[in-house]
């Protein structure tokens, strides 16, 4: 199968009307493509539309429902054993700015062998992941 990693940003730039990788996001071509996602980043997704007002939470909540509920895109679980390696990752880090989700994000993405992520997210690279919303490239 082929599968793709969707980081945070990959949402917002779906959900906010004229976010600066808006159309970078919808011209990804995702054909054949499952999407891999987690918990911790739908809940950084919605921490950051949290201060756009009543309505915006109201429509943010309905995607991530969507998004639990797609059968083309596969949503993993917190955990406990998923905090202790994302911290784990995070304190091996301490010369980056990884935020706590993004360390859980990689290790998902080294356990299931995924090597392309929908971001431009330096901290991806500098792990050695392929991003797919560079602009650089």
């Amino acid at each position: 199968m082929n599968f793709v990693f969707a980081d945070t940003l990959y949402w917002i730039a779906l959900f906010v009307p004229g976010d600066s990788w808006s159309e970078a996001a919808a011209a990804v071509d995702l054909t054949g493509v499952t999407l891999i996602t987690t918990e911790e980043v739908l809940g950084e997704f919605l921490t950051a539309v949290s201060s756009y007002g009543e309505r915006t939470r109201h429509f943010a909540c309905m995607a991530v429902r969507e998004i639990l509920a797609n059968p083309g895109i596969e949503v993993v679980a917190q955990s406990h054993e998923s905090f202790l390696a994302g911290l784990a990752l995070y304190e091996r880090r301490p010369d980056k700015q990884y935020s706590f989700a993004d360390c859980i994000s990689m290790n998902v993405m080294r356990q299931r062998r995924i090597q392309r992520v929908l971001t431009n997210d330096r901290h991806f690279s500098q792990e050695g992941f392929v991003r797919l919303l560079d602009r650089t490239t």
